[in-house]
């Protein structure tokens, strides 16, 4: 069969080659690992690597084998790509003089040696072979028996997976995707500090979906299920965003704890001189074929104790161990295939993400901080004004809670994944504790501070009809618990609880199924499914523009999960078209990635070259911006401040903030009623009584709906002069400015009333 006949797939081919690394400066195509592709299989390598150089049409090879056949054999040699044979020819070991292979003998058979390769068989590789990234290429031996009473018959076959060494898990992709969605959030940081908030929403919103796409296909490589290898590469660019980064010194460390809490380090990377390592078949199979025995230690087992497994103890072992096959390789797939190809050992995995998720954190924390005293002495020293980043400096450690709470958030899918994948492998006792102290508690941070944003919604619903008053009229709650739901309209403030929840059934789904990659699909399917569904009839995000944005990466995810699904190969389909698939995944995620990539450089960019960087963003159709604009003059009233206390018999004077963020306060709703009644409002009252010690009404008419913001009925803007008139809370009817300027002017009436 010539490579003639593959038109379909070189046009694929050479769209994904513009996108492909440089080509190297010498043709090769190797192999490092011999699989077994027949049940009881004769003949079995616990180590293979061929180096085929077209140059000087040789072929390198070194094997360990081991061979229970005896007798002539004839090798029937399969060369395929992508699933469609492109050779098929018989070899005579006699005639190529291989020695210990002419006759077969059975044993240990130690092969080192370099093979002639004759320029007719060279020339029928295509070219497109050398170039191609992450080729999927395999050469398949049949050994057949030429004497005895046995002629004809396959008494072994082994396969080999061929690379060209071109790979499209590249260092600059990793470096690229976190230095842009990292800048993004800081962007977005200092451009809330500077007082820009409609502004700051909208790139935060930007970067944390753009986080979580790229968190998105870290978790398809993470899957048990069988991946291309172009797929498995590409997948491999953003496990940076779970934590899976190799740094040397650390996984020594990590190493030693282990040890040192009762754990058993494997060292399969010690072994990779005497062993090879097979790279994604699924256990199960291998387990189903009797090939191997299942076990948590990557220490070498004597072939006398490999006994007979049960169904009851392969389904218990492979669900917490690598795969070693009777001639002394492994097998890794899923989790562990992921560990492997970033060399670190599968039982460091979770300290690694682990680790670099608290590291993230302290990071965070020491630049808030030097921050805060950079501003500082910046201000005493004239170097800026007075007025620069002033919220952020009165209300720092407000600000700091708030950025350790979408830290918590962004790593929340990573940790899930990982705090689960290690029940299941138990590396060592303290590993496990630790695992359960960072899983229970950032589900019930998350969990609490969802609550928080849902019992606030709810009191400003009550009192002002408008849940976005509370939520963005009071700075202390805003940077607080505002990343929960800044990136939402305000009337979809309860989105983040879904959200909260489809990522920790899609974790689990990641960590408990490893050897079961169709239920993996499917459910990833559904799930996937449900999402898009929600955000495109809910359309939860805080405008158009962000509504497509997330939309489209839903339907991105989406799509990838029905990918998944065939690469199950559940439909029986042709090899060729797993293959081609694996290819249309890269090529399509790699121009979307580029394109979320340009949308958020280009919208940050705009953000600073702008003198008004809110400008550029429409307003918000729950009005968010006019309650929060409106604070800077809020807060600069004091004499109004000193009337309201005296009116309503505070002896000790202003109390600032919202009694509502109170951090003292228990989860029950117990406070919120104290917190009303030590202010005189009856805590069940929802009728206005005109007197003092009556709930004050939003200047919003309950009469006019929400939305949209830019139709005849808005709600009413505190800076626009045409507002319709409000009543008094005095019991006098004047219009909004005068009733901003008598009441609303002073903080303590803020979100929640008369706090």
């Amino acid at each position: 069969m010539r490579w003639s006949s593959l038109r379909p797939l070189a046009a694929i081919a050479s769209l994904a080659l513009l996108t492909a690394p440089a080509q190297a400066a010498e043709q090769i195509l190797q192999s490092s690992s011999l699989n077994s592709c027949q049940e009881n299989s004769g003949f079995s390598a616990s180590l293979f690597k061929v180096v085929l150089t077209p140059n000087n049409n040789t072929a390198n090879v070194d094997i360990v084998a081991v061979s229970s056949v005896e007798g002539h054999v004839i090798f029937d040699i399969s060369i395929s790509a992508y699933g469609y044979e492109i050779i098929r020819t018989p070899v005579n070991p006699c005639d190529a003089g291989l020695a210990g292979l002419c006759p077969m003998t059975a044993g240990k058979i130690p092969l080192n040696f370099n093979l002639p390769v004759t320029p007719e068989a060279i020339s029928q590789i295509p070219s497109i072979a050398y170039n191609f990234p992450d080729l999927d290429a395999k050469v398949r031996v049949f050994i057949n028996m030429t004497d005895g009473s046995e002629i004809g018959t396959s008494v072994a076959c082994v396969e080999a997976d061929f690379s060209n060494g071109k790979t499209v898990d590249l260092l600059g992709v990793k470096w690229a995707t976190a230095i842009v969605a990292g800048l993004a959030l800081v962007s977005s940081a200092i451009v809330s500090g500077l007082g820009h908030q409609n502004a700051a929403a909208h790139v935060a919103s930007n970067a944390l979906s753009l986080f979580g796409y790229f968190q998105a296909q870290a978790m398809l490589g993470l899957t048990g299920v069988p991946l291309p290898p172009v797929v498995m590469a590409w997948t491999q660019d953003f496990q940076w965003s779970m934590g899976i980064i190799r740094v040397s010194f650390m996984q020594d460390i990590f190493t030693w704890y282990q040890r040192a809490t009762g754990g058993t380090p494997s060292t399969i990377f010690d072994s990779l001189t005497t062993v090879s390592v097979q790279v994604e078949k699924r256990a199960v199979e291998f387990a189903e074929a009797g090939m191997g025995l299942a076990k948590r230690s990557l220490a070498m087992l004597p072939t006398s104790i490999v006994e007979p497994m049960s169904a009851v103890m392969k389904r218990d072992l492979l669900k917490r161990s690598n795969i070693q096959t009777s001639s002394g390789s492994y097998i890794v797939y899923g989790i562990q295939r992921v560990a492997f190809k970033a060399g670190i050992e599968s039982t460091n995995l979770f300290m690694t993400g682990l680790v670099f998720f608290c590291l993230l954190v302290l990071f965070t924390t020491i630049a808030v901080a030097g921050f805060k005293g950079f501003c500082e002495m910046a201000v005493k020293r004239k170097w800026m004004p007075n007025d620069r980043f002033l919220e952020f400096r009165n209300g720092w450690l407000t600000v700091l809670k708030g950025i350790m709470f979408r830290l918590t958030l962004i790593g929340f899918p990573q940790m899930t994944i990982l705090c689960f994948w290690e029940f299941t492998q138990n590396d060592s006792p303290a590993l496990t504790v630790l695992a359960v102290f960072f899983l229970v508690g950032m589900s019930v941070t998350l969990g609490w501070a969802a609550f928080k944003v849902i019992m606030i919604a709810r009191r400003s619903v009550t009192m002002h009809h408008n849940p976005a008053y509370i939520l963005f009229s009071d700075p202390q709650a805003l940077n607080k618990w505002g990343f929960l739901y800044v990136q939402f309209r305000a009337s979809a403030y309860y989105y983040i609880v879904p959200v909260l929840g489809y990522t920790i059934v899609k974790a689990m789904f990641v960590s408990f199924a490893q050897d079961k990659g169709t239920v993996q699909a499917v459910a990833f399917i559904i799930l996937e499914a449900a999402m898009l569904i929600s955000a495109s009839v809910l359309r939860p995000w805080m405008d158009k523009k962000t509504n497509s944005f997330n939309i489209a990466i839903c339907a991105m995810n989406f799509v990838n999960s029905l990918f998944l699904m065939i690469f199950t190969e559940s439909f029986n389909q042709p090899p060729l078209v797993t293959g081609v698939v694996g290819v249309v995944l890269w090529i399509t995620n790699a121009a979307f990635s580029l394109i979320l990539l340009l949308m958020l450089i280009v919208g940050t960019v705009f953000v600073f070259l702008r003198d008004n960087p809110d400008g550029r963003y429409q307003f918000m159709a729950d009005d968010r911006t006019s309650f929060m604009k409106s604070q800077t003059h809020l807060t600069t009233t004091t004499e109004l401040d000193a009337l309201a206390a005296t009116a309503r018999g505070d002896k000790s004077g202003f109390k600032g903030g919202l009694d509502l963020d109170d951090d003292a306060e228990s989860i029950t709703s117990d406070s919120l009623r104290r917190q009303t009644e030590r202010l005189g409002v009856p805590s069940g009252s929802n009728t206005y009584s005109g007197g003092y010690g009556s709930r004050p009404r939003s200047p919003a008419d309950p009469a006019m709906p929400l939305f949209p913001a830019d139709g005849p009925h808005s709600p009413p803007r505190y800076n626009d002069s045409s507002s319709v008139r409000s009543p008094s809370p005095f019991g006098h009817p004047g219009t909004s400015a005068s009733f901003r300027a008598n009441n609303n002017a002073s903080p303590w009436q803020r979100g929640a009333g008369y706090d």
